[in-house]
């Protein structure tokens, strides 16, 4: 189960790099710059070889909500794992050099995420989660904006390796991954295709086929009102990857993933069609539109279906962060068996002073 946490935000940073150097380039320009194959392996990018961009941060600071919505609960009897994660979205915020809310400006922010200076670097934020957060009044309160960019999904799927750990259903998978999203993206498409990613990655994490995770993620999907565009582009890559038609023309046919529902289609097809983790995360960046999302939820599908050994090593090395992302994908897996906080049922020294290392790293507020 370690593994399979690992190997998805591990996978998902990893195809995020890959794609981060020729986001805003078109196929033709990728494949100018970078040969007949397009780009192969990591490129320079924000400075740097291996550079994450906001979708990995985003990421870790949703997997910090989680762990930070269960301590609060240990320790205080009571949490909304949403306004926990939206407050996690506030310290995101203040990362990129911005100022959120006057309710919030002043709050001084500790833990162990906040604190890695690497995660301080303004990565192409996206303005639809900026503005979002910046006129954030009440914490947990869905996005007032007609926003379906897949800025949502591109950072949930912590909340499919949790829920299907803990077994939960579906149904109430699909429920939490839509209400983070729409912390930010108020459209229902931008919030639908992230309770249809975060089904997926629970299904996988308890062992389903991707075919069959991906059928019931479906039909969760079609029990909501507006599900018509994701369920489309769904069923045009289940479609388009039992096709001969080659990768680069089918991805052009699913869109550019600008938005939610196109994002999560190319995703889906890539990892559906190519035979490698390497290979799918190539097929996800090299095409017209936002590559580091695209290739980041291509990522995250094989990291958690296979495990982090599926990720080549030459990936990993020059991976920025490479640690952080490793240890917050291991709390993630292991902080439901932690025995902290007031409602420790083991008592005893030795679980008061986990209590308390504990809460300095994900302080419950």
């Amino acid at each position: 189960m370690r593994s399979r946490f690992v190997g998805c935000l591990l996978g998902g940073a990893v195809g995020d790099a890959f794609g981060a150097p020729v986001e805003f380039m078109k196929r033709t320009e990728i494949l100018e710059r970078f040969g007949a194959q397009g780009i192969t392996a990591y490129a320079p990018a924000y400075g740097r070889v291996g550079a994450i961009t906001d979708d990995t941060q985003m990421t870790l600071f949703t997997a910090e909500g989680m762990i930070r919505t269960w301590v609060r609960r240990r320790n205080k009897g009571m949490a909304s794992v949403e306004a926990m994660t939206a407050s996690a979205y506030v310290r995101w915020y203040k990362t990129q050099g911005q100022r959120p809310h006057p309710h919030y400006a002043h709050r001084e922010e500790t833990g162990w995420l906040f604190q890695q200076e690497a995660l301080h670097a303004q990565r192409g934020p996206g303005e639809t989660c900026l503005s979002a957060i910046r006129h954030m009044t009440v914490l947990g309160d869905p996005a007032p904006n007609d926003s379906k960019g897949c800025g949502g999904v591109m950072r949930i799927a912590p909340v499919g390796l949790v829920m299907g750990q803990s077994r939960s259903s579906p149904s109430d998978t699909f429920a939490l991954g839509a209400k983070l999203a729409a912390l930010t993206h108020g459209h229902p498409t931008g919030s639908l295709a992230a309770g249809a990613l975060a089904v997926l990655i629970a299904e996988i994490v308890r062992a389903k086929t991707l075919p069959d995770a991906l059928l019931a993620a479906r039909a969760c999907l079609r029990k909501h009102a507006h599900h018509e565009e994701t369920e489309q582009a769904l069923a045009q890559a289940e479609k388009l990857a039992a096709s001969d038609v080659a990768p680069h023309a089918a991805i052009a046919q699913l869109g550019q993933g600008w938005v939610a529902e196109e994002a999560l289609a190319i995703a889906v097809y890539c990892a559906l069609t190519a035979p490698s983790f390497r290979e799918g995360v190539i097929h996800a960046v090299n095409h017209d539109g936002d590559s580091d999302s695209t290739g980041a939820i291509t990522g995250h599908i094989p990291g958690a279906l296979y495990g982090h050994a599926v990720i080549p090593e030459s990936f990993l090395t020059p991976l920025e962060l490479q640690d952080v992302i490793a240890e917050m994908a291991s709390d993630l897996c292991a902080f439901p068996k932690w025995n902290i906080g007031e409602s420790d049922d083991v008592g005893g020294r030795s679980n008061r002073a986990l209590s308390e290392r504990v809460w300095q790293k994900y302080p419950g507020f």
